[in-house]
């Protein structure tokens, strides 16, 4: 089943969205740093993330896609938030500085088309910041959230996605530790949970936050070239002629 706008709303207006909503937010502005100057795209459901972006960042724009439907974002001024094909993007090459996908990788039906035009669309050197389900996490196998829906990833399944759309991770972290259940309980001690999941390295995270730099050449495998041997010429002995 596929999510829509209305859906991904009513979860981050809960109290549990909220909490997941500071969760991750941390994670993903940690990565992203300042954005004075910068041009920032938001792909899939990024608006409750893009906040503090639009009041610094050169421009913003929230793309979300016709399987999910769009809202006018922000709330009051002019609006930034359009419908748009993630995979057939209405921008020129290189337009932006910042990419942050959430909701938006697991999906899609073609990742790799998605992560292609991602990287058709940032400057040379820029960013994207990566949100998607963890594979091996209680989070993605709760359809009682956003992130029980989709197709979740393994690291090794995003590194290698990564690797063959020409994108270098740069930063990597696991958050979303807490359960994803709503009582009251559970959602007072989410800040525990992080930093006892981050302290240990727990394997059941709910969610991968990726940083990732687009890199301009793909890299080339090189071979050892094989020298040939060079013999030495072989000495033979001649007997001496015998005396006359």
């Amino acid at each position: 089943m596929r999510l829509d706008v209305t859906d991904l709303r009513a979860f981050y207006a809960t109290p549990l969205g909220q909490v997941t909503h500071r969760v991750v937010g941390r994670a993903l502005h940690g990565f992203l740093g300042s954005v004075s100057g910068l041009r920032v795209l938001g792909i899939g459901y990024a608006t409750p993330y893009l906040g503090p972006v639009h009041c610094i960042a050169e421009r913003t724009l929230a793309f979300m896609p016709a399987t999910q439907g769009v809202v006018n974002w922000p709330g009051a001024g002019r609006s930034c938030s359009a419908l748009a094909d993630p995979t057939m993007m209405p921008l020129p090459e290189a337009a932006v500085d910042r990419v942050i996908l959430v909701h938006a990788l697991e999906s899609v039906e073609s990742p790799t088309e998605l992560l292609q035009e991602v990287w058709r669309t940032l400057t040379p050197g820029g960013r994207m910041i990566l949100v998607v389900p963890n594979r091996r996490g209680v989070w993605a196998r709760r359809e009682a959230t956003p992130f029980g829906h989709g197709q979740p990833y393994s690291r090794s399944q995003l590194g290698r996605l990564m690797r063959d759309t020409l994108f270098s991770p740069e930063g990597w972290a696991e958050t979303l530790y807490m359960p994803p259940v709503r009582s009251r309980l559970m959602l007072q001690t989410g800040p525990a949970w992080e930093r006892l999941g981050t302290g240990l390295s727990l394997p059941f995270a709910g969610l991968h936050v990726v940083d990732a730099t687009k890199q301009l050449y793909r890299p080339v495998a090189v071979q050892q070239v094989r020298r040939a041997r060079r013999l030495a010429p072989a000495r033979v002995l001649v007997p001496a002629p015998s005396p006359g």
